[in-house]
């Protein structure tokens, strides 16, 4: 019956992937000789995205760029990397989905996405795991319930071979200053889980930093009022076990996105930066929401939040969603989550946001792999009501070659038909490679990585910010960002 379930829900997914790809692929054939083309005014109107771009010289230097048109057989080169990819993740939670079926269901020791994660308890729900075999996502703790505590510091430094004039990472809420050392985050958490014996749970995250400003806003909504102080909390809510069934989790506050692969905090992902994906999706959300686990391998969730922004008060509507994991065998997890919702001021149906977000993961002892693949779309309240639609996928894969080293790999995709979340028409292909080195002590953990990430941005008014101005207060722009990282990490966990 779960495995029913989950098809069910899976083929309705793939019905939407199909028609992503086929708009897709329509809109790039469409789109060949317009490179040079301007964004209309009409265009500009409507595509008001979530910018991180916070000052007139910067809004104004986003209209000025006009890409230079690429070569054929570099075209062609994206094309079929792009399709291939693509491809790919249509696939592949197929193929390990009959694979996993004739594999053994005995646990493994190894690192896994349990589908109980869903629950929303840890301080990251999708965050990746510890190299050492623990979540990533708060301390190990005993069987008995018991608070934990802790936080860290992460600090960065961004060498943009660019060298933009205004110091930023475009159109980006996380990881966005570039070529100056930065604080990015840094944060306190006290934490207690539900239990059993112990029915009720509570986070409590205070934060601070680059990464705190601007990550949970939307440029196309006014702010939440208290969204000053609001925008230092991370995961802040109280959770109750109820005697229902096997347990039925009820949570209620700032609790921890439901949608992605990736977290908020650099220290519980592969990579340090964040895939476009992660940026255009939320990392927090606020509200209610109850999960319950169906069998050991199938847990359901339901959610009720103020918006797809936590900080955003676009409209007084609340937005809602459901999630469902499964847990394949010892090694695989699929997960399908769809949000649906008012965005815009004009609350009726027909100009609701909807999102499905999909996932499958397979772990080892030494190798971590996910295929992440979300669609969206959105009918806009303006002139002509056009249909935005937009889609990101990625394909991370982690090494572990000791308790001290590893490395992971994620080339992704980013595609923005209408500029209604990035604010231009473009499409945008990225592989970031990393180089970590973990040092324990205790109960601290100083995380170093080394980073190289390559950005290529295509479409009308795409592109990333250049040194130099091309006319007073309005910067340049390249299609191509290069980006070499440094970031070190330190956090301390523990509990009584």
């Amino acid at each position: 019956m779960a495995t029913l379930i989950f098809l069910a829900l899976a083929c309705s997914g793939i019905g939407f992937l199909v028609y992503v790809l086929t708009e897709f692929v329509r809109e790039s054939r469409r789109g060949k000789g317009n490179h040079h083309r301007r964004p209309s005014s009409e265009v500009r109107r409507m595509t008001a995205g979530r910018l991180v771009l916070m000052t007139p010289r910067d809004l104004h230097s986003r209209r000025s760029f006009d890409r230079p048109k690429s070569r054929g057989g570099a075209a062609a080169l994206r094309r079929i990397g792009t399709l291939g990819l693509l491809a790919g993740i249509s696939v592949w939670p197929k193929f390990a989905f009959g694979q996993s079926m004739d594999a053994s269901l005995a646990s493994h020791e190894g690192r896994e996405l349990e589908a109980g994660s869903v629950t929303g308890q840890n301080s990251e729900n999708n965050a990746p795991a510890r190299q050492d075999g623990t979540s990533a996502q708060s301390p190990t703790l005993s069987p008995d319930p018991q608070w934990s505590y802790g936080g860290f510091i992460d600090a960065v430094y961004l060498l943009d071979f660019n060298h933009p004039a205004n110091d930023l990472f475009r159109n980006r809420g996380t990881a966005y200053k570039v070529d100056e050392p930065i604080l990015n985050m840094g944060t306190v958490y006290l934490h207690k889980t539900a239990s059993e014996s112990s029915r009720w749970g509570l986070e409590l995250t205070l934060q601070g930093g680059q990464d705190s400003r601007i990550f949970g806003f939307s440029a196309n909504a006014p702010n939440l009022p208290g969204s000053e102080w609001l925008r230092h909390l991370g995961p802040t809510d109280v959770s109750y076990l109820a005697p229902v069934g096997k347990g039925l989790t009820v949570q209620a506050g700032i609790f921890s996105s439901l949608i992605g692969y990736d977290s908020l905090y650099a220290k519980d992902n592969f990579n340090y930066t964040r895939p476009w994906g992660a940026d255009f999706t939320p990392y927090l959300m606020m509200g209610v929401n109850a999960s319950y686990p169906f069998t050991k391998k199938l847990t359901g969730m339901v959610f009720v939040v103020n918006g797809y922004w936590h900080l955003a008060d676009a409209n007084h509507a609340p937005s809602s969603g459901a999630q469902i994991a499964y847990k394949v065998s010892g090694h695989t997890t699929l997960k399908e989550t769809v949000f649906f919702g008012p965005h815009q001021s004009d609350t009726g149906f027909e100009f609701w946001r909807f999102l499905w977000d999909s996932i499958a993961e397979w772990k080892t002892d030494r190798v971590t792999t996910a295929l992440e693949y979300h669609v969206g779309t959105e009918k806009i309240a303006t002139l002509g009501n056009p249909r935005a639609l937009w889609m990101g996928a990625q394909l991370p894969v982690h090494w572990v070659f000791n308790k001290h080293w590893s490395a992971t790999v994620r080339p992704e995709i980013y595609w923005d038909r209408n500029g209604r979340l990035t604010g231009f028409p473009q499409t945008v292909k990225a592989n970031t490679t990393t180089l970590e080195y973990r040092i324990p002590y205790r109960q601290a953990m100083t995380i170093v990585r080394l980073e190289h990430r390559i950005d290529d941005s295509r479409g009308s008014g795409a592109g990333f910010f250049r040194g130099g101005e091309v006319a007073p207060g309005v910067i340049g722009l390249t299609p191509t960002q290069n980006l070499l990282i440094l970031g070190v990490i330190v956090t301390f966990d523990s509990h009584f």
